[in-house]
């Protein structure tokens, strides 16, 4: 490296790499972000500077400084045995971010609001994906049922190209319950569902509604279908699907660019 860079120390790899467990990510409040265009996206997005706690690069990965180089005292050089135990993909590019999680807290809704919730969405891909495109189309909050993928796993973080400060969302112990609460705030449940309603003959909108997107294989469960106001169902061509159904972050892009502008 052309300019010094101080090595990270063994007591924060330790502390570093243990990141990777969500108990531990919960315990200190941070997540760790792996990749050159992750890392650059949080940091373009963080909502306040202290929010970046420190930098790793690989000692041979001199391209990378001149993004991060003006980080001095958040900035650590790493060697390829340090690069592979903080790494979690199969070609890491030896660039990594340690990031404060969100607050966590409950989103205030304002006169017209959309929430987003994730009953039990279990694949990483899907729920990065359904972040970033909810940070899209506005949405005030993304809430994650029990069963979610974490959003601070790696691969969701990966997936939601840096959009992880962009929305936001928080976990509930019973999706349901918090659905309730919601609907006692003037929020219309909508459920997707292969058994409801075309999405684009329901009718009138309330200025707050929730979207409910299930489980990749067996859809939303009993206890949220049974309070949602509504099920609704993305139409197919044809007679008959050439397919079983959609993909979960598909299917939540297609009812969210719906209900957005209702």
């Amino acid at each position: 490296m052309s300019i010094a860079v101080p090595p990270l120390s063994r007591a924060m790899l330790t502390r570093f790499a243990k990141l990777t467990q969500k108990k531990y990510r919960d315990r200190e409040g941070l997540f760790l972000a792996e990749g050159l265009r992750t890392v650059r996206e949080l940091i373009d997005s963080l909502p306040e500077p202290d929010m970046l706690v420190a930098l790793i690069i690989d000692e041979y990965a001199s391209d990378a400084l001149r993004w991060f180089g003006g980080f001095r005292g958040k900035l650590f050089r790493a060697d390829r045995e340090v690069c592979a135990r903080l790494a979690q993909t199969s070609s890491s590019q030896g660039v990594f971010g340690v990031f404060r999680k969100q607050a966590g807290d409950r989103f205030a809704p304002g006169r017209r609001s959309l929430v987003v919730a994730l009953d039990d969405v279990q694949d990483p891909g899907n729920a990065g994906t359904i972040l970033r495109t909810a940070a899209w189309f506005g949405a005030d909050a993304v809430i994650c049922g029990q069963g979610t993928a974490d959003l601070y796993n790696a691969k969701v973080v990966r997936s939601s190209a840096g959009s992880i400060y962009a929305v936001r969302h928080y976990e509930v112990p019973d999706l349901a319950d918090e659905l309730q609460r919601l609907q006692e705030e003037g929020f219309m449940v909508a459920a997707a569902s292969l058994d409801g309603r075309d999405y684009r003959n329901c009718g009138e909108w309330p200025d707050r509604r929730v979207l409910v997107i299930g489980n990749e294989a067996n859809g939303i469960g009993r206890e949220v279908l049974a309070i949602a106001d509504r099920l609704v169902l993305i139409p197919h061509a044809g007679e008959r699907p050439n397919v079983e159904s959609l993909n979960a972050s598909v299917s939540a892009a297609i009812l969210m660019a719906g209900l957005a502008f209702v």
